[in-house]
């Protein structure tokens, strides 16, 4: 098994890890948006990491396989694998009802191993494969399971920093609220960000606004009320596949590259509007969605939200 070491670039670790089968790598691709590539998945082998931009930070995620010869080496060799660890991720597959014993006694030796490394990340249990058909079927079965689940980690490990999420790559809401809510605790500017969203959309107009990120992952927000919130949360992926599609249609025609990048779409009496944004040229863009009654906005506001974002991130 190849050790990853860190960049000489200061990033910080996120971990995820769990059993073989759990989906920790699954939650990665449906983030990314690479649904074809889940169908073929195979298990994955030793640690796999991958560096990312985040806020203006440098994010080191790394998907630790989760079969048992790999699992039995980590523990083996602490050092390698968990030191450093900002954020654990620990994922179980609440469908696995007869592995549940066994998650339960490997997150206890993930912490005996972080309690022997003097560090004490939170870590958030996603209770994964809470499908929508689970939700619409056996909501009470599943409860249930989920309330036993975390009364038995907590006995079982007795750590303070323990948070849970219901998720499912077949709810991507859930992931991208899981996520987006987990990567923000490590940045101290986010709530300066939703005051600067808030002012915005105050001036546009806008019953809410959120921006996400290229890998999904929302880094700001304001809502009018839950509904809005709602409807937002719900449409973002939909707006992020399409915009998807619209790239590969200018990858494929030439004459489509110069087109506007914005989507406009108008339910219920309200108008949708899903834009890209950028802040730096070298970077990936972030991507701006706001719900309005009427369609219409001024482009200088949005430039110099734009400008806005960027002093507080990269300055």
């Amino acid at each position: 098994m190849e050790f990853l070491k860190e960049e000489e670039q200061e990033t910080q670790k996120i971990l995820f890890t769990g059993l073989d089968g759990a989906g920790k790598t699954s939650i990665i691709m449906a983030l990314k948006r690479e649904f074809s590539k889940i169908a073929i998945l195979t298990p994955t082998r030793g640690a796999q990491r991958r560096v990312f931009g985040y806020l203006g930070k440098n994010i080191s995620e790394w998907d630790l396989g989760g079969q048992k010869s790999y699992r039995i080496a980590y523990l083996r060799n602490p050092g390698k694998y968990f030191e450093n660890t900002e954020i654990a991720i620990y994922v179980i597959d609440i469908q696995e009802e007869e592995r549940i014993e066994e998650s339960i006694n490997y997150i206890k030796d993930v912490i005996k191993k972080f309690k022997e490394l003097e560090i004490i990340p939170p870590i958030f249990i996603f209770f994964h494969k809470f499908d929508p058909a689970l939700e619409k079927n056996a909501l009470n079965e599943y409860s249930e399971r989920i309330l036993n689940l975390k009364q038995m980690i907590n006995k079982a490990t007795k750590y303070k920093k323990l948070f849970y999420y219901n998720t499912s790559i077949y709810d991507l809401p859930s992931l991208i609220k899981a996520m987006s809510e987990i990567y923000l605790t490590l940045y101290p500017k986010s709530e300066l960000i939703d005051k600067t969203i808030k002012e915005f959309a105050k001036k546009i107009k806008s019953e809410g606004v959120v921006i996400i990120d290229d890998n999904s992952l929302q880094i700001g927000c304001f809502f009018k009320n839950e509904k809005i919130k709602e409807i937002l949360s719900s449409s973002t992926p939909y707006f992020l596949t399409l915009n998807d599609s619209f790239k590969v249609a200018e990858e494929r025609n030439d004459s489509l590259k110069n087109s506007e990048n914005q989507v406009m779409v108008k339910r219920n009496d309200k108008y949708f509007i899903f834009k890209q944004i950028s802040l730096k040229k070298e970077l990936s863009p972030y991507y701006l969605l706001l719900v309005k009654d009427r369609p219409e906005y001024d482009k200088d506001d949005i430039d110099l939200l734009s400008k806005l974002l960027k002093e507080i991130l990269y300055t």
